[in-house]
Formats: structure tokens, sequence, C-alpha cells
């Protein structure tokens, strides 16, 4: 079975993974059960199912056999630890994402996300933050080319800092807007590298020589993108650019295609046309708005400057 580039999962162990954790297998293995017994005893799984689920999560390198227990590997930690999110990864948050497909039927009957899981933050924090080295870098590239001389960024992705710690090591001022709990979560992640602002983008000072949104547009409805917009706008000094990276509406491209169902099952979101992020520049008061490629990822970007 083909894997998931995120995760370096086949779809047979995403969903291994992933009835494990609703069935209470996981939290058993990461807790106290150390044999297919005890899981069986501390879940709703017959032993000898229990058995065959701890030996293929051992085949799949997330438990090792110590003794006569099983024990997590390093694999396993983002699936345990929450407190760093350098440390959890995209397999957590894929298995989240996978939640919100299994209910995607019921959803678009109801209009009704699913609830999501009191670690799905933390979890979305640690699949940003593991989001490919060359994917990131590509896309501050992009977003570098258009404005060489720019001397300071700010981040409106609220995510977990990935993009703007790449605009640091290009020598630029990054800023980070982000939410309260999110800037707690990230505590020192970045150190004093990167500013974050724990509040709503219109409290800071209209500063910035480039305005960022980095695959952040895909996760908001077509209102939130364009007051976004807005707001990046709002936040340019003189001569600046707003720049976007992200998986837009594209044909029958996959990345597209995921986007848009991705957007369905979380009840919001979705691969926006790039006809529509054209007009939520120019309606930002932007000029020379233009929408390419950005080369070696399934990323575009849209720019637009205040010339």
């Amino acid at each position: 079975m083909p894997s998931d580039e995120r995760t370096g999962l086949d779809s047979h162990e995403q969903f291994l993974l992933w009835a494990a954790r609703r069935t209470g297998i996981l939290e058993a293995l990461l807790s106290t059960a150390g044999t297919p017994a005890e899981v069986a005893a501390a879940t709703d799984v017959a032993e000898p199912s229990a058995e065959r689920v701890v030996r293929a999560l051992a085949h799949a390198g997330f438990l090792e056999r110590v003794d006569d227990e099983y024990e997590p590997t390093n694999r396993a930690l983002g699936l345990l630890a929450k407190r760093d999110v350098r440390s959890i990864g995209s397999i957590p948050h894929e298995l989240d994402r996978l939640d919100e497909l299994v209910e995607l039927p019921e959803t678009l009957e109801t209009g009704v996300a699913p609830e999501r899981r009191a670690d799905w933050e933390a979890n979305a924090l640690g699949a940003d933050y593991a989001t490919d080295e060359a994917t990131v870098r590509a896309c501050v590239t992009a977003a570098v080319r258009t404005l060489p001389e720019a001397e300071s960024v700010v981040d409106l992705s609220g995510g977990s800092g990935v993009f703007a710690r790449e605009f640091v090591a290009r020598d630029l001022e990054a800023t980070l807007v982000a939410s309260p709990s999110t800037a707690e979560r990230l505590g020192r992640v970045h150190g004093d590298r990167v500013r974050i602002h724990a509040d709503v983008p219109a409290t800071l000072d209209p500063e910035f020589d480039v305005a960022f949104l980095g695959d952040a547009l895909s996760a908001m409805d077509p209102a939130e993108a364009r007051a976004t917009c807005s707001a990046a706008a709002d936040l340019l000094d003189g001569d600046g650019a707003v720049v976007a990276t992200d998986v837009f509406a594209n044909g029958d491209d996959v990345a597209s295609v995921a986007a848009e169902v991705r957007g369905l099952a979380a009840g919001h979101g979705g691969a926006h046309p790039p006809g529509a992020v054209r007009d939520w520049l120019v309606d930002a008061g932007l000029a020379d708005v233009r929408v390419s490629a950005v080369p070696g990822t399934d990323r575009r970007v849209a720019v637009g400057t205040t010339d």
C-alpha cells in the first residue's frame, strides 16, 4: 500500500494505529500494560485480538519486546509525550484527521463536525513543526524573492512557527501571531529568535515588510480567509507584500483534492480557487497580485504588493 509522505506510514499502519487508539489499546500500552493479556484486561478487546495488534505494532516499530513485555519505542514518542511540540511529529495529527474522515458522512448530513480530542491542538502543532524542511525552505524562498530587501516579516499562520524560524535563518526579524494557548504550548521552542505575539493581528503596529500566510488559508472558510488577507495587508509598513503559500484548488491535483476533503471533514477550510485568493488580495488594497507554483512542492504562492 502507498505510504503517506507526511508520516511514512502506509494506509494499513495508519488504520492499525487509529484502531488501537480508538479501542484504548494505545493508551494501555503507553501507560501500564506491557503484555497482550494486560491490554485485554484494560480494554474491551479480546486477548487473541490484542495479541495480534500488539505484535503488529511491534512489527511497525512502535513497540519492542523487552524480556516478557512490550515497551514503546522512540517512534511512539509523539503518541505519548505532548509537552514539547518538537517531539510529537506528524503521526498523532494524522490519526486525528482520520477520526474526522471516518465521520465525514455524518458531518455532511448534519453540518456538524465531530468533537475534537483534548490533545488535538498539540498534535496539530507537532505536525506543523514537522512540515517537510524542503517545503518550508521553498515557501520561504518564494516569499523572500518577492521582496529581496525585506528585513522583517510577520507570520499570521498561527502555527508552530516553522516558517518563522526559516525566515530568521534568512536574517529577517520574524514575529509569529498565535493564540494564547498556542503561545503557551510553544514555550521556549524558538528561544528569542522568533517573537511570539499572543493576540490578534490588529494589536500589532503596522511595521512589517512582509506579511506571510503559510498553509493558513486552507484552514479557513472564505469569509475568514478574506478577512485574514485584509488583516495581513494592514500590517505592512509602506512598501511591502502579502505572501500566501498554500494548496489552492487546481483541477484534479491530488493535494488540492485532499485539502478539500479534509476541509469537509473538519467542517471548515479547503482548497480555495486561485481566482478567489487573488480577489481577496485585491480587495485588501494590494496591487500586482499574482499566483504561481512553488517549485518542488504541491504549494502555490499568491503575492500582492503595496506598490
